[in-house]
């Protein structure tokens, strides 16, 4: 049997990063369209909330269930970044915007990556 392991997610540079992508979304969704609120804004806040979400849910697990929670917290950030790529096609963002957020997107990506290569 797997030994449990308890990780606090809250010293977690992975988590703190993906609240950080939190804070800069909802600075982002507060330009968007009115009419956009049930779209594209909505899908861009629950992934986004999604990426710390599950490194706290899954910090209590196994190692072996954490990087599944890892998986899916890689996965949403995967699919915020696509997101943002069509919110910048829309021109509800600026290139210079997407750019600044896909670069912490991707600090994340391959930090967490690192992190599940270690458990």
């Amino acid at each position: 049997m797997e030994k449990r392991k308890r990780h606090n997610y809250k010293n977690l540079k992975i988590w703190k990063i993906g609240i950080e992508i939190v804070d800069d979304v909802f600075g982002l969704l507060s330009e968007f369209p009115k009419d956009e609120k049930f779209g594209l804004r909505s899908q861009l806040s629950r992934c986004s909330i999604s990426i710390p979400s599950n490194i706290a849910e899954g910090s209590s697990r196994t190692d072996k269930s954490f990087s599944h929670f890892l998986d899916i917290s890689l996965g949403s950030s995967f699919e915020l970044e696509t997101q943002l790529i069509i919110a910048c096609n829309r021109n509800y963002i600026k290139k210079e915007q997407l750019t600044k957020i896909e670069v912490k997107i991707q600090e994340f990506q391959k930090m967490t990556m690192c992190f599940q290569d270690k458990l």
